[in-house]
């Protein structure tokens, strides 16, 4: 844990809420799918949660699925919202729209070949995760540049908050590895000297059930 410093930057990062494209498990990549009512619902609900947490602003991923929830969260709160296209899930190419279990059927054997790459796992016509975690750590670094010591909400996507978190964990990103981020949770991150660690994961849980421990 990153010892604490006045100019420490703190980014609470959670997922956007649900998506018709997610209740029917098709992958979205950069493309979108709007908020099902149940997601309004959730993103309504996150913003009472998180009021406690005195954020200070809030920056998303331009893609419309965050920039909705961020919207929603935020009318609880009230603070100044910026949108950032590197914040953006990784691009999935031409398997965006598809389901993992039609790429399962389709293409068993170039889904498992590219998954066991890791970081450099690149679905046709998409990009990497080290480009993903590229353009990530980019914005998070600008932002604590910009405001020092404050307190950011980072409203994103999965993929992105797997990156971050797995590449300061020096993880793989292979299959194999046990999953250490639970759904529907706030994680933290700090940024202190141009510096991003963690300061902890699954450290909110956004069902109302308490802390992630």
């Amino acid at each position: 844990m990153m010892k604490s410093h006045e100019k420490t930057t703190r980014f609470g990062l959670i997922r956007h809420a649900e998506t018709v494209w997610n209740r029917e498990k098709r992958i979205q990549g950069q493309l979108d799918s709007r908020l099902t009512a149940a997601g309004r619902r959730q993103a309504e609900a996150w913003g009472y949660l998180l009021k406690a947490c005195r954020w200070d602003m809030c920056i998303c991923s331009d893609l419309d699925r965050a920039r909705a929830t961020a919207t929603i969260v935020n009318r609880i709160f009230n603070v100044p919202i910026t949108c950032e296209a590197g914040l953006r899930e990784q691009n999935w190419g031409r398997w965006s729209g598809r389901s993992i279990a039609q790429l399962k059927k389709e293409v068993p054997d170039l889904l498992i070949r590219l998954t066991m790459q890791g970081w450099q796992f690149r679905p046709p016509g998409g990009e990497d995760r080290d480009s993903v975690w590229e353009r990530g750590q980019r914005v998070l670094k600008a932002a604590a540049e910009k405001w020092p010591g404050t307190t950011i909400l980072v409203v994103t996507h999965e993929g992105l908050i797997k990156c971050l978190v797995y590449r300061l964990m020096q993880r793989r990103f292979l299959p194999t590895e046990p999953r250490i981020l639970k759904p529907a949770h706030l994680h933290w991150l700090v940024c202190s000297r141009g510096q991003i660690e963690i300061e902890k994961i699954n450290a909110v849980a956004l069902d109302g059930s308490g802390s992630g421990d």
